[in-house]
This record gives structure tokens, C-alpha cells and sequence, in this order.
């Protein structure tokens, strides 16, 4: 288990810096303290950009987990799959775009705290602590300093792997997180819904490409999950690579013998292949 606040989730941070900078990825903690339904927990996002400039520009594209697990006191929750499959999948990213430093170079990688509810079910202030507050760094920045999209990873690990990809925006979303633009910075929801079906096109063009569509689609519901106030909040269009059909979900099943690396593989294979689409324009 390794819910926000505790010495476990401590543990697995440290663990991820000394892997990213094995690889030559630059972190940099985002700790910060927001309220929760039980007090005050204090958060931190890792976040990490690649080589000697890391952190001297601006970076094109956002791959993004949480790294949190929901926090059970009635069981252990593992959590293989929720979030430890985005989790370690990000970290085999950073490993793969390590050689290739012109398309690292472009990235930012994000590890969110604090996504899921400290109540059953996240709400519009239980829940997506992490993203709220990495989302809300850009509201006081110029329009030319955000990244010009992002790809969240979530769930994509079960052996039975069904991506359906979340690109609708609900619109209670946009009613819930407007206090967090009254310092004068609107979001074009318009672009960024624009922009997100022109990403939800892309890919399953490179699932196509890789002749994987059977285990990629679009969902055609509203997906609650951290890339929400990327859209919202920060105007950075998001879409959330997510298998929500994964029945172990939130439950003590949630072990490692769900999970298969073919999946991981399957999901690596078209993250990295949509972010080479936009990043090396040449090979489209």
C-alpha cells in the first residue's frame, strides 16, 4: 500500500528519483499541503525532464501517472494495476526515450500524489490532489510556457487489456474547478475539446499503425481522472490512456497475477508511438 502521506509512498519516490536519474532525467519534488475530508496532507509530485538544459526551457508534451494507492483500513490494497502499471510503465517510457534525447528533451514526465478519494469515491474536493495543484502552476504563467498536450496513463496493465481512451470534458467539471481561474486566466474549453479529438484521432491512427486497435479505443463516456484539471485548469489538452473494464478494481485483487507484461508492453508501444507522431513530424 502506498497512500498519500505515508513513509510507503516516501519510499517509493525516493525509489523513482534514483531510477530517473540513473536514466538521466532531472527531478524536481512539488510538495505541497491541501486540505482532505480528515485535515491537512501534504502532497508531492515528482516531476522530471531529461539531460543538462532539463529544466532551462519549456517542453512540449506531459506523460503523466499517479503514483498513489487508495488508502483501505479494512484490507491491504495493493494496487498493481491502480496505479502501479502506469507507474512502472512511465518509468520503462523514461528508460526507452533515454536514447532518444530529441524526443526526451521535449517532455516533462509527471508523477502525480494524491489522486484517488480519501472518501469512497473523488468528488469535487476529495480526490485529483495532485493534478489540481500541478495545473494551477500555469495559471500565472503566459500561454507560451504550457505544453501543447499531454497523455495520462492509468490502468494499463490488465492481462485483458481494453483502453478506452477519456477525451470528454463533464461539465460539471468546468462549474466545480472555476474558482481555480478567478485570477484571470480562461481556459478556451472550445480549443482544448477541439484539440482532444484531434488526439483521440491520432490514436487510433497509431494503434492502427501498430495493428493494435483491438486493445485501443475511444471511451464514450466522461472519465474522472487526473487529466481533468490539466484540461480544465490549465488548458493543456489531455487524454487519459485508461482500461476503466478491469473488475479488481478498488478491491483486495488488485495483485500482480492480473497484470501481463504484454499489456504493458501493448500500452508502452502506443504511448510511444503517439508522441513520436507529434514530436518527430518527419516520420509521420
Amino acid at each position: 500500500p502506498r497512500p498519500a502521506g505515508s513513509e510507503t509512498l516516501e519510499q517509493s519516490r525516493r525509489y523513482l528519483e534514483k531510477e530517473l536519474a540513473a536514466l538521466g532525467w532531472v527531478t524536481r519534488r512539488q510538495t505541497f499541503t491541501s486540505k482532505a475530508p480528515h485535515g491537512q496532507v501534504e502532497f508531492t509530485n515528482l516531476r522530471a525532464r531529461f539531460g543538462e538544459a532539463a529544466w532551462k526551457g519549456k517542453v512540449t508534451g506531459l506523460l503523466c501517472s499517479h503514483y498513489d494507492t487508495k488508502a483501505y483500513d479494512s484490507f491491504a490494497f495493493v494496487g498493481a494495476n491502480d496505479a502501479g502499471s502506469s507507474t512502472g510503465l512511465l518509468v520503462e517510457l523514461a528508460r526507452v526515450l533515454a536514447g532518444r534525447p530529441a524526443v526526451a528533451s521535449q517532455l516533462e514526465l509527471v508523477f502525480f500524489d494524491g489522486e484517488e478519494a480519501f472518501g469512497t469515491n473523488i468528488t469535487a474536493t476529495d480526490g485529483l490532489y495532485g493534478s489540481k495543484h500541478y495545473a494551477g502552476q500555469f495559471l500565472l504563467e503566459k500561454e507560451k510556457q504550457r505544453p501543447r498536450w499531454g497523455i495520462l496513463l492509468d490502468m494499463v496493465g490488465d492481462a485483458n487489456l481494453n483502453i478506452r481512451a477519456g477525451v470528454l470534458i463533464p461539465r460539471s467539471s468546468l462549474r466545480d474547478l472555476a474558482a481555480a481561474q478567478e485570477d484571470g486566466y480562461v481556459v478556451d474549453i472550445e480549443r482544448v475539446e477541439d484539440t482532444l479529438q484531434h488526439i483521440a484521432r491520432d490514436l487510433l491512427s497509431a494503434a492502427g499503425d501498430l495493428d493494435l486497435r483491438t486493445h485501443v479505443g475511444i471511451s464514450p463516456d466522461y472519465i474522472v481522472d487526473d487529466h481533468i484539471p490539466l484540461n480544465v485548469v490549465a488548458g493543456i489538452p489531455t487524454i487519459d490512456l485508461i482500461d476503466f473494464d478491469y473488475p479488481h478494481w478498488h478491491t483486495p485483487a488488485d495483485t500482480l497475477d492480473k497484470l501481463s507484461a504484454e499489456s504493458l508492453e501493448i500500452s508502452g508501444r502506443v504511448t510511444l508511438h503517439l508522441v513520436e507522431k507529434y514530436l518527430l513530424p518527419q516520420q509521420r
